[in-house]
């Protein structure tokens, strides 16, 4: 991928000049470009079994999503994994995936949460504004915290 070589070419001119940066690979995010557009970041489920970690999963639809609607665009989701902590609260981000309306947008939210190693409670109390589709990012992190507002699982 293009955006990974140029972010590896930065890490190394960086390295050259004694920054002494890493190349994160955990947080690189690909996309294709189909309709729906489809977008990942991070661990999947199985990869999270495999490495014996405790996981929570949430799904967001975008038929639930306000800008979504008006786009005609609503189907997909996004699924975000986070770690559960010992006292089975969500916490840092380990992956997220997305298949619907503008994903290779949407996916660079979630790869800056990674690298902030951001908890799903620091984004779902980020203030999003609305009607947008990130709106659906921050209502998946939502329903790892506390429950989505503007979507009842039945």
């Amino acid at each position: 991928f293009a955006h990974v070589a140029s972010r590896e070419g930065e890490v190394a001119v960086g390295n050259i000049l004694g920054q002494r940066q890493p190349m994160d690979y955990r947080v690189v995010p690909y996309c294709f470009f189909t309709t729906p557009e489809m977008a990942s970041v991070g661990l999947t489920e199985v990869q999270a079994t495999e490495l014996g970690l405790a996981y929570r999963v949430t799904r967001y639809p975008f038929r639930a999503n306000g800008r979504a609607m008006t786009l005609g665009e609503e189907e997909g989701q996004i699924r975000m994994i986070c770690e559960e902590t010992p006292n089975g609260e969500s916490g840092k981000v380990l992956g997220v995936h997305i298949m619907g309306p503008r994903a290779g947008t949407l996916i660079a939210e979630a790869a800056l949460a990674m690298q902030l190693d951001a908890t799903a409670k620091d984004i779902a109390h980020t203030i999003h504004t609305h009607p947008t589709l990130p709106e659906a990012f921050m209502e998946a992190a939502m329903e790892q915290v506390d429950g989505a507002i503007h979507f009842e699982r039945i």
